[in-house]
């Protein structure tokens, strides 16, 4: 029996210096590329602060929203993904851009999530697949291994059905908005909460 190969499709980079280049993509189980739709409203969302940013795709399947980043200057992204042959296309399409300030490690996110970095992150993208309850377990690891900067923004997209996510109370819910079977929010990280909480934990008062 011969094996079918994967075929292929296209993602579609909105706007910066790459606007309208269309990349290729493998159709593969589990990768599903945030829509153009939800990539506009998020980047319009984040549009003040994707210059100069560090990013960390948790999830990145066809990179859609490292490479939208990229093309909106981000200073930098790390950029994750499980599936070799998902990896391998990202790494050609980078090169396809000739862009060098971008980094794909192939691997288990929440392994790789359970690593302090050696620098944090200003702009984190939680995209998983569906239904294997990996949004909450990646947010738990990001807070535990300290991977953001204060202030950092962080978009959790995830299907509809989970209405409230479990998030430490150092992340303030900023957006929210559902588009069919999608839910998607934005968070933004503060420092000062987690010193606060501290404190409160410390001595019973609150600061």
């Amino acid at each position: 029996m011969v094996k079918k190969r994967p075929s292929s499709g296209q993602v579609r980079i909105i706007s910066g210096q790459w606007r309208s280049r269309k990349l290729p993509i493998h159709d593969l189980e589990g990768l599903r590329p945030t829509t153009d739709r939800v990539r506009e409203t998020l980047f319009n969302w984040v549009a003040n602060d994707v210059r100069g940013s560090r990013v960390l795709d948790c999830f990145a399947g066809s990179g859609a929203l490292s490479l939208e980043s990229l093309s909106r200057y981000a200073s930098y992204a790390k950029i994750f993904e499980l599936q070799a042959q998902a990896a391998k296309q990202l790494v050609a399409n980078l090169a396809t851009l000739k862009c060098d300030n971008a980094d794909v490690i192939k691997g288990d996110s929440l392994a790789l999530l359970a690593n302090k970095p050696s620098e944090g992150f200003d702009l984190v993208f939680i995209d998983p697949p569906f239904r294997k309850s990996l949004a909450e377990k990646s947010i738990a690891l990001i807070d535990q291994h300290q991977w953001l900067n204060d202030d950092a923004l962080i978009y959790v997209e995830t299907e509809s059905e989970i209405a409230q996510l479990n998030v430490p109370a150092s992340w303030a819910l900023l957006k929210e908005k559902k588009a069919g079977q999608v839910i998607y929010r934005l968070y933004q990280y503060s420092a000062e909460q987690v010193s606060e909480a501290d404190i409160n934990t410390d001595t019973g008062e609150a600061s």
